[in-house]
């Protein structure tokens, strides 16, 4: 580092310029005149026009805008493959519930097959034709209560396509009454 580079501090908000070296010791003064010393691995060297662009931090920016819009697309559990709707459904016990603290593994079946249940209802209901459920391949437990409970639906299933989900994961194609 060297004298008058502009730089910032890992692990804090604070940026300045560097006034001194010593050693591994900088000593950098930020914008309003105080003097600090930081170890150099806890600084990260600041280029002019990475500096500058704070200037731009306020709301109504039309590049800042622009990001946000980006931001906001919220991931969709539907898939549309060819003109058709395919709901995906991960019944990994991790995206089903924050915490599993307090839960058997009774419980976490439980939970998954219910949500396996609803989301077939949910399909009949709204007339989607395919589901995926994403179930991971394990000792083959899920997969086996999926199956029993896909027996009572006016459904067929079979393995995925492994290519994009591998082994673990079963689609369902739901027959629609016509009527």
């Amino acid at each position: 580092m060297k004298i008058g580079q502009k730089v910032a501090v890992l692990d804090d908000v604070l940026k300045g310029e560097v006034v001194s070296v010593n050693g591994t010791t900088v000593s950098i003064r930020d914008t309003q005149g105080m003097v600090f010393n930081f170890e150099a691995k806890e600084l990260v060297l600041v280029k002019e026009d990475q500096f500058e662009i704070s200037k731009f931090s306020d709301i109504n920016h039309p590049l800042l805008k622009e990001k946000m819009q980006e931001q906001v697309k919220k991931p969709s559990f539907f898939v549309k493959d060819k003109n058709e709707v395919i709901l995906e459904v991960d019944l990994h016990i991790n995206q089903l519930t924050k915490s599993t603290r307090g839960m058997d593994n009774f419980d976490m079946l439980t939970l998954q097959i219910d949500t396996a249940r609803s989301k077939v209802e949910y399909a009949i209901q709204k007339r989607i034709s395919k589901i995926v459920f994403i179930h991971g391949v394990g000792e083959g437990v899920l997969k086996s209560e999926l199956n029993s409970l896909l027996n009572k639906y006016p459904v067929k299933y079979y393995d995925a396509s492994y290519k994009k989900y591998g082994l673990g994961a079963t689609e369902v194609y739901i027959f629609q009454n016509p009527n």
